[in-house]
C-alpha cells in the first residue's frame, strides 16, 4: 500500500524508464534472434551433410552397379564362349557316332552301291563348308557381344563378298544354304540396331556419326541412314536455339541476325556432310531441300514467337533484319544448289505486314490523335524548319502534327533494310500513301464544311483544329503541300539511298534499287497517289471557298441567273466601255486580296499559289457550268431573254480566262470550261429566238474588253485606300500599277506551257472552241 501511495505521489518518475532495464531488453531480444539463427543454421548444415551423404551414397552404388554390369558382361561372353564348346563337343560326338556306324555297315556286308540316301547323309551329314558357317557364326557372335561393330562389319563385308549366294534373297535351292543364310541376316539386323543406337547416343561426336552412317551405307541401309543425318543436324539446330533464346529479350532488335546464322550455318553444313558421305544423288539432294525448308519454317516460327510486340518499331526492325540477314544467307547457299530466297519471302511476308499494319496504326494515333508516343521516340527536329514556316499564332497544333507526320514515317522508314525495301517496297509505300491520306482527311476536316449540317457531322470526329480565318486556312494548304511535294519524297529516296550504301554488293546497292523498274514504277505511282491526295484538300478548299462567296452575297454581287435577264443594262455601258457584272468584278477583288495572303502565308511556294488561285478561278467556271438551276432559268419559257444578256455572259467568260492569264496562272481549263458554258448560252438564248450573229460582236472584241475591264478596276483600285467591296463600284487594292501594255496583259490566244494539276489530272475536255459561233 505504501508503495502505491507513493506512485502516485509521484507519477512522472514512474514513467522515466532505467537505462540498465532497457539495455537488457534489447539485448535479450538480441541474444534470442541470434540462438534462433544459429539453429537454424545448424539445421541446414545437418541437411546439407545428409544431401551429400545420399549424392555420395548414391555415386558409390552407381560405381558398384557399372562394376556389376562389366562382370555380368564378362560372364555373358564365357557363357557365350561354353556354349560354342559344347558345340563343338557335340560336333564331335556326332561325327563319332557316323563313323562307328559306317564301320558297323561295313562288317555287314553292306555293299556301298546299295546304302540307302538315309545312310548316304549319314555319312558325311556336316562337312567342312558347314564347320566353316558355324566358325564363322561364332566368331561374329563374339565381336557383336563384344559391340566392335567396325570388326564385325568387315567380317561381315568380307564374307558376302566371298558368298554372292546371300546376297540373292531369292536363292533357296538348299535347306543347308537357307538356314546359314537367315543366321547370317539375323547377325546382319543386329549389327544394323548397334549402329542405330549409336546414332542414337545423344552426346555422339560428328566423327562416331559418320563411322555409323558409313557402316550403314555399307549394310545398304543408306536411305535410313540419311535420315539419321538429317535428325542429327536437326537436333543440332533446336539444342543452339533453346541455348540462344533466353538471351532474345537482351537484343530484341538484332536477334533474328543471330538465329539466321545459327539456322543457316548448320544447313550449309548438313549440305556439305551429305555430298560427303551420299554424293550427288538426287534422291538425297531433294531430302536435304525439304528438310531445309522445315527447319527454315520452324526459324520463322521462333522470330515470330520471340519478337517484341508487333506495333514497336522493334518488331519491324527485327523483322527487316531478319529478311535482310536470311536472304544474304540464301543467296550463299545458291552455290550448294538450295534455293530458299522464294520461301523466306513467303513465310516472313505475313509477318512483315502485320508489323507494318500495326506500326501504322499506332502512326495514326500519334499523328491524329495527339498521343504521345513511348520514351524511346524522338520528333526530328530537321522538319521543324520547313514547317513551322507556315506558323500562325493560333495553329501549332497543326504545325505540331506535320512534325509529327515526318517523325514518325521516318522512324518507320529507318527500321527498313535493303532487301526489304527491295522486296516489300510496293507495300510500304503504300501503307505510307494510306497515312497520308488519314491525314488529309483530318486536315479537311480542319477546313470549313459546305454547310453547317456537314461541320456537325464532322465535329463527332477528331479534329486537328478549326480554321477560320483565310491565313489559318492557307497555312493548312501550304504545311500539306510541303509533306507532299518536298519532305515526304525526299525522306523516303534518302532512306532508300542510305539504307542500301553500305550493304553487301551482292544483297543490292543503291543504285540496285533506286534503277529498279519495279521500284521506279512504285515510286512514281505513290507519288501520284500522293498528288491526288492533296488534290482533294485542295479542292475542298476551293469548294467552300468559291461556295461561301457565291452564297453570302445579297443584292448586286450575287451570282445569280437574274443579272443576265435585265434589258437594261443599268450600270454597264455598252457603247463606250461595257465592264464584267459586279459578281465577276467582285470575284477579281476576292482573288485579289487572297492572293495578296497566299504571298505572306506561302512564301516561297510560288507553284502552290498559282496553281490554288488558278483552280479558285476554274471552281467558279465550273460550277456555273454545272449548276442546273441556273440554267433552268434561262430555259424557263416565263422569263424574258435579251442580247445584252448573252453578251454580258459572254463577257464574264471572257473576263474569268483573262484573270488567270493577267496573274500568270495555268488558265487552259478555265479555257475549255468557259468555252462550253458559252456554247450552251448561245444555244439556250438561240432556242428562244435570239440570233447570235447580229446580236453578238467579234471574238476579239470581248477579247479587248475583258483585258481592258482588268487594267480599269487595277487603276480604280490603285486609286483607292480600301480593299472592301463595294455593291455599286468594285474598288481593287493593289499596290501594281498595270499598262495597257502587251507585256503585262497576255492575249487571249497565248499559249501557257504551265498546266495546273487539275488540267493533268481531269484531262482534256472535249468542248466546243472559244468562239462565239454558234456552230463552232
Amino acid at each position: 500500500m505504501e508503495s502505491s501511495e507513493e506512485d502516485d505521489d509521484f507519477p512522472s518518475i514512474e514513467s522515466i524508464t532505467p537505462q540498465s532495464k532497457v539495455d537488457s531488453v534489447h539485448q535479450s531480444h538480441t541474444e534470442k534472434g541470434i540462438r534462433k539463427l544459429c539453429c537454424e543454421l545448424l539445421d541446414l548444415k545437418d541437411a546439407v551433410e545428409n544431401l551429400c551423404g545420399n549424392m555420395q551414397t548414391k555415386y558409390l552404388a552407381f560405381l558398384r552397379i557399372s562394376e556389376e554390369a562389366k562382370e555380368m558382361e564378362h560372364e555373358l561372353i564365357e557363357l557365350q564362349k561354353n556354349i560354342s564348346a559344347q558345340g563343338i563337343l557335340v560336333q564331335d560326338l556326332m561325327t563319332g557316332v557316323c563313323r562307328e556306324l559306317e564301320e558297323w555297315n561295313q562288317s555287314a556286308g553292306n555293299i556301298k552301291g546299295q546304302e540307302d540316301p538315309e545312310s548316304c547323309e549319314l555319312q558325311d551329314p556336316l562337312p567342312d563348308e558347314e564347320d566353316d558357317h558355324n566358325k564363322f557364326l561364332e566368331n561374329i557372335d563374339v565381336l557383336l557381344a563384344e559391340h566392335k561393330v567396325e570388326e564385325a562389319l568387315e567380317v561381315l563385308d568380307a564374307e558376302e563378298r566371298n558368298s554372292p549366294d546371300l546376297k540373292n534373297s531369292e536363292d533357296t535351292s538348299s535347306t543347308e544354304g537357307s538356314s546359314y543364310k537367315s543366321a547370317f541376316l539375323i547377325r546382319k539386323a543386329t549389327l544394323e540396331d548397334q549402329l542405330v543406337g549409336i546414332t542414337e547416343q545423344p552426346c555422339i561426336s560428328i566423327a562416331e556419326l559418320k563411322k555409323a552412317l558409313l557402316g550403314l551405307i555399307k549394310l545398304g541401309k543408306g536411305p535410313l541412314a540419311h535420315q539419321f543425318l538429317l535428325k542429327f543436324y536437326g537436333s543440332r539446330i533446336r539444342k543452339s536455339i533453346e541455348v540462344f533464346l533466353p538471351s532474345c529479350s537482351f537484343c530484341p532488335r538484332t536477334y533474328p541476325a543471330t538465329l539466321s546464322k545459327l539456322v543457316f550455318s548448320i544447313i550449309s553444313l548438313t549440305t556439305k556432310e551429305s555430298g560427303l558421305i551420299f554424293g550427288d544423288n538426287p534422291v538425297y539432294t531433294n531430302r536435304v531441300v525439304q528438310w531445309a525448308e522445315w527447319e527454315i519454317e520452324f526459324f520463322v516460327r521462333m522470330v515470330k514467337e520471340n519478337a517484341p510486340s508487333s506495333e514497336t518499331v522493334s518488331a519491324l526492325h527485327a523483322v527487316s533484319i531478319c529478311i535482310q540477314a536470311s536472304l544474304s544467307y540464301c543467296l550463299k547457299l545458291e552455290s550448294q544448289g538450295l534455293k530458299l530466297s522464294k520461301l523466306i519471302l513467303v513465310l516472313l511476308r505475313p509477318f512483315l505486314e502485320e508489323v507494318l499494319e500495326l506500326n501504322f496504326r499506332r502512326a495514326r494515333k500519334v499523328v491524329l490523335d495527339l498521343v504521345e508516343p513511348d520514351e524511346s521516340f524522338h520528333f526530328s527536329t530537321r522538319f521543324t524548319s520547313p514547317l513551322s514556316a507556315f506558323a500562325l499564332s493560333s495553329d501549332s497544333v497543326l504545325v505540331d502534327s506535320g512534325i509529327r507526320f515526318m517523325s514518325i514515317v521516318e522512324d518507320i522508314l529507318e527500321q527498313l533494310t535493303p532487301s526489304t525495301i527491295l522486296h516489300f517496297g510496293g507495300n510500304i509505300l503504300i501503307r505510307t500513301g494510306q497515312l497520308f491520306d488519314k491525314y488529309i482527311d483530318a486536315l479537311i476536316k480542319a477546313l470549313p464544311g459546305p454547310s453547317d449540317e456537314d461541320n456537325l457531322l464532322e465535329l463527332k470526329d477528331v479534329v486537328l483544329l478549326r480554321a477560320e480565318t483565310d491565313q489559318e486556312q492557307l497555312s493548312i494548304l501550304g504545311i500539306a503541300f510541303t509533306i507532299m511535294d518536298e519532305l515526304l519524297p525526299n525522306t523516303v529516296i534518302t532512306v532508300w539511298k542510305q539504307q542500301s550504301a553500305g550493304d553487301e554488293p551482292e544483297s543490292g546497292s543503291a543504285e540496285k534499287i533506286m534503277a529498279n523498274p519495279t521500284t521506279a514504277t512504285e515510286l512514281k505511282e505513290w507519288r501520284r497517289h500522293l498528288q491526288h491526295s492533296f488534290d482533294k484538300l485542295r479542292d475542298h478548299f476551293c469548294r467552300q471557298y468559291v461556295l461561301s462567296f457565291i452564297y453570302s452575297r445579297e443584292g448586286k454581287t450575287r451570282l445569280d441567273a437574274q443579272i443576265y435577264l435585265k434589258g437594261e443594262g443599268e450600270d454597264l455601258d455598252w457603247e463606250s466601255d461595257p465592264l464584267p457584272s459586279l459578281p465577276f468584278q467582285a470575284l477579281f477583288a476576292k482573288l485579289q486580296q487572297l492572293a495578296t495572303v497566299a504571298g505572306d502565308v506561302l512564301h516561297g511556294k510560288e507553284k502552290i499559289q498559282k496553281i490554288l488561285l488558278a483552280r479558285l478561278t476554274e471552281t467558279v467556271v465550273m460550277w456555273l457550268s454545272d449548276e442546273q438551276e441556273f440554267w433552268g432559268v434561262f430555259e424557263d419559257d416565263s422569263g424574258s431573254l435579251q442580247p445584252l444578256g448573252l453578251q454580258q455572259l459572254i463577257l464574264d467568260m471572257h473576263f474569268a480566262v483573262e484573270i488567270a492569264r493577267f496573274a500568270g496562272y495555268p488558265s487552259r481549263h478555265v479555257h475549255q470550261i468557259a468555252s462550253a458554258i458559252i456554247a450552251r448560252a448561245i444555244r439556250t438564248f438561240s432556242a428562244r429566238g435570239i440570233d447570235p450573229q447580229s446580236a453578238l460582236p467579234e471574238d476579239e472584241w470581248f477579247v479587248d474588253k475583258a483585258k481592258s475591264a482588268i487594267n480599269k478596276l487595277l487603276s480604280a483600285a490603285d486609286g483607292s485606300e480600301t480593299s472592301e467591296i463595294d455593291e455599286d463600284n468594285i474598288i481593287l487594292h493593289d499596290d501594281t500599277i498595270v499598262s495597257d501594255s502587251d507585256d503585262t496583259v497576255s492575249s487571249l490566244s497565248s499559249i501557257e506551257s504551265f498546266q495546273s494539276f487539275a488540267s493533268a489530272s481531269m484531262g482534256e475536255l472535249d468542248s466546243p472552241s472559244y468562239s462565239t459561233d454558234p456552230e463552232g
